[in-house]
């Protein structure tokens, strides 16, 4: 039967999918429910192996906006499936970004979702009820006027103008406003939820090596392979143990490098242009908050309205050097452009990276605007990108299916001919006899696809794929995608687009080139030497930069500071110890 036509959702992007809805369908969850008993739970492995099959095996098809579990497939070559469970919220609008009547207050949901009800009048407007599904660390809402899902970024999705964001934000936003899209956006956090062990240990038993391996040391039992069986079982064990734990161990690691100062306190505007101090996790799209003078590490993207920002962005770009991050024009052909995450990147200020220092004119503060929270923005997308890793089509993987191909079928054609044989062979005996000697053939048939397809194959597998982690660890290289290893064992070339990929965060001072007679002299590794301390070109290094002393401690561009602590550390450096030198 051919498949209706499905919705299209984040159309044009890098996760494009079709989305059907289904509604669970009674007789049909019966009927599943037999075949799993009478196939001893092979239909369930089966229906668990497949997806597609688990959803129309148990649903029927539906409407999206009555359905109650949505199967999504992805567009690319892999065609992946997968199921999501729809729930509902109730909200007092329909969008996170519609103007909410302040006499909702009282119907705003709380944390856990529920309508706080405080005297509600006849005839006052009732919550709305809203669909969302969650895929991939992404929440989708449904929207009747389109009627599909979508899922919001943040202030770009009303395409707000660059003079609008400071006409319209310049205050921020009231408290009633920022619960309400709190709602829909969330807490402003990048969580990475580190399985339990039992989930981890469903997920690696199921997979069907083991369960091949499994239905092996059955039939060997049977047959009173008793040490066989046990030194296979035992070497699955340890196998599993270690990979279970080598898995968790690395979801940890990457859990604790995320959450490193991506929970703070800030200072932000509630729509009375006073500051108050506030947890970054309140944070959502629209707020205005006040960037520090000596600096932050961003736990959102938000763009500049107010002052001017050093930025270290060697967190998302590898490049040590940083940059100037300049306020959002507000008038002109550019006030009138649409913000755009990408156009006005030396605007920007984006999740994770180190505000170095501030810059502000007139006493007033350094603010910017918050567009995008949580796992939308920057580095949000970075680790839902390591979370949920594409997959790859090497040919190493095309060829090891293959060859595990042909040995299936190889053991299927060994097994018919064993069965046929034994069967001919037996022509003519009683009865009894047949009955005798029928089940070792089976047995002595089974064991050909034993042979063939090789059971400690998963756990030589598994062994050498966590020492092979283990050596990768030695060098500080982490990976929670273990398939991945044997992917790159077949590369011979790696490229990189730049240099800040491999080398560290900071630079050091190597030496010193002067120019003297239009052209450079020879290389000079000792700044402090007595050739160069009394130089003006040392005094150039020391007077001109762009440091500033915030709480007795430098600060400014990373280049500037290795300059001017090389020049005023050195032992008979005419500042050394001193203040800084205008």
């Amino acid at each position: 039967m051919k498949m209706r036509q499905g919705k299209i959702i984040n159309q044009g992007l890098e996760d494009e999918m079709e989305v059907w809805g289904y509604q669970l369908c009674l007789w049909k969850i019966v009927l599943v429910g037999v075949g799993a008993v009478c196939s001893g739970g092979l239909l369930l492995l089966l229906l668990y192996w497949l997806p597609e099959w688990g959803v129309k095996g148990t649903c029927t098809p539906t409407s999206l906006r009555e359905a109650h579990t949505l199967l999504l497939r992805t567009t690319d070559e892999f065609r992946q499936w997968f199921r999501a469970r729809l729930h509902v919220i109730s909200a007092p609008g329909k969008t996170p970004f519609e103007n909410v009547d302040p006499q909702l207050v009282a119907q705003l949901p709380n944390r856990d979702g529920s309508i706080q009800e405080r005297g509600r009048k006849s005839g006052e407007r009732q919550p709305v009820q809203i669909l969302y599904f969650n895929h991939h660390s992404t929440k989708y809402y449904w929207n009747d006027e389109i009627q599909n899902f979508e899922f919001y970024k943040g202030l770009e999705d009303v395409k707000v103008s660059c003079a609008s964001i400071h006409s319209d934000h310049s205050s921020g936003l009231a408290r009633t406003l920022q619960a309400y899209r709190a709602l829909f956006f969330g807490e402003n956090e990048i969580a990475v939820r580190v399985p339990s062990l039992f989930k981890l240990l469903i997920k690696e038993v199921l997979n069907p090596f083991y369960i091949f391996q499994f239905f092996s040391v059955i039939l060997w039992c049977a047959e009173d392979y008793y040490y066989y069986a046990s030194a296979i079982v035992f070497m699955s064990i340890i196998s599993i143990a270690t990979s279970l734990y080598t898995i968790k161990k690395q979801y940890v690691m990457l859990r604790d490098m995320v959450a490193a100062h991506s929970v703070l306190r800030v200072s932000v505007c509630r729509g009375n242009q006073e500051m108050e101090q506030a947890m970054s996790t309140e944070l959502v799209p629209g707020d205005l908050i006040a960037i520090p003078a000596n600096g932050m590490v961003m736990p959102c993207d938000a763009v500049l309205v107010q002052g001017t920002c050093i930025v270290n962005e060697s967190m998302l770009t590898g490049e040590s050097v940083p940059v100037t991050k300049t306020s959002l024009p507000s008038a002109g052909e550019e006030g009138a452009q649409s913000y755009d995450k990408e156009e006005h990147k030396r605007h920007t200020l984006f999740c994770g990276t180190l505000v170095i220092q501030t810059r502000f004119y007139s006493g007033e503060l350094v603010k910017a605007v918050v567009v995008r929270t949580g796992f939308s923005t920057e580095k949000g997308q970075l680790v839902r990108s390591i979370l949920h890793p594409k997959p790859t089509d090497f040919k190493l993987y095309r060829d090891a299916y293959l060859f595990l191909l042909c040995l299936v079928g190889v053991a299927a054609i060994g097994f018919i001919y064993t069965i046929v044989l034994s069967i001919m062979s037996k022509v003519g005996e009683k009865e009894r006899g047949k009955r005798c000697l029928l089940k070792p053939s089976l047995f002595e048939s089974l064991d050909i696809i034993t042979i063939t397809v090789p059971p400690a194959l998963p756990a030589a597998m598994t062994v050498g794929i966590v020492y092979a982690q283990r050596r990768l660890k030695r060098v500080g290289i982490f990976c929670i995608s273990p398939q991945r290893i044997n992917m790159c064992g077949q590369l011979n070339l790696v490229c990189f687009d730049k240099t800040g990929t491999l080398t560290e965060d900071g630079l050091d001072l190597w030496g010193v080139h002067r120019a003297a007679s239009g052209s450079f002299s020879p290389p000079e590794f000792d700044v402090t030497g007595e050739n160069l301390v009394n130089s003006t070109f040392v005094a150039c290094m020391a007077s001109c930069h762009s440091l500033t002393k915030i709480e007795g401690e430098l600060s400014g561009d990373p280049l500037d500071l290795k300059m001017f602590n090389a020049y005023r550390l050195g032992p008979r450096g005419a500042h050394r110890g001193g203040d800084l030198p205008s």
